[in-house]
């Protein structure tokens, strides 16, 4: 019933699905379009038309629930993605890493009991949605929380990453890396206070690079989520594929 009120839209003004999320004559499309355009971009890569790809779309995507819209989220795009990764295309390891600053609630509960998938996330603490307590680990142990306090700045989020995220991500050996980049964690961000810049993102875009190269082919494909301050939206956002470009 969810799916088949969100994909017939008012035919005008707006519809209120949730106290952040609404609804207008053109969001069902835009979402559909922004799921197939995550499917289209593995398709790509697994027809060796490229070996990483970017996805800007909107809206974004890692709040959506299985049964519900949430947080500007309407389908989750990146978990219906890495699903069917491992199902049409017969990945055996697909992780997802969520850099967003607010916890991609949807995707960890789409993942906490499936098997292939792991999903992993720094994210600002006791903020919006309210999960994402490092001891969240879903029932086969795919999922790791690295929760961070507010102010967090480069350094640390980078540590976090290194300590709580890589060594299970190198564990796991993903066959192919999809990133939930929401770039609401940067210093300007309006709706969140972690003080990160570009070159974080590019840091974390490079580590994530290298390990693809190391388990999945070099594979990576990246949906855009969050990043409210549009000048540092762009920015962070070109600097992001710039990395992902490098060979």
């Amino acid at each position: 019933m969810w799916i088949r009120s969100l994909i017939t839209p008012p035919l005008e003004g707006w519809k209120q699905l949730d106290p952040d999320t609404a609804q207008s004559p053109g969001s069902a499309e835009a979402a559909l379009r922004a799921a197939g355009a995550v499917i289209a971009a593995i398709d790509g890569v697994m027809a060796g038309e490229y070996t990483r790809a970017f996805c800007a779309v909107r809206p974004p995507g890692h709040h959506a629930r299985p049964g519900s819209a949430m947080g500007f989220c309407l389908f989750n795009s990146i978990a219906i993605a890495a699903k069917y990764a491992r199902d049409v295309h017969g990945f055996a390891r697909v992780a997802v890493i969520d850099f967003d600053v607010h916890h991609g609630n949807g995707t960890q509960e789409m993942f906490w009991d499936e098997t292939g998938l792991l999903y992993a996330s720094l994210h600002q603490e006791d903020f919006y949605p309210g999960t994402g307590k490092a001891d969240e680990c879903g029932k086969r142990g795919r999922i790791i929380n690295a929760p961070l306090p507010a102010g967090t700045d480069g350094t640390s989020w980078r540590q976090a990453y290194e300590d709580h995220i890589h060594p299970g991500l190198q564990d796991f050996a993903p066959n192919l890396i999809l990133l939930s980049a929401g770039f609401d964690a940067h210093r300007d961000d309006p709706l969140a206070q972690f003080n990160l810049d570009s070159t974080d993102f590019v840091w974390i875009t490079d580590k994530l690079v290298a390990l693809a190269k190391e388990t999945a082919n070099g594979r990576v494909v990246s949906v855009l989520e969050g990043g409210y301050d549009l000048a540092a939206l762009g920015r962070c956002s070109a600097a992001h594929v710039k990395a992902l470009g490098k060979a």
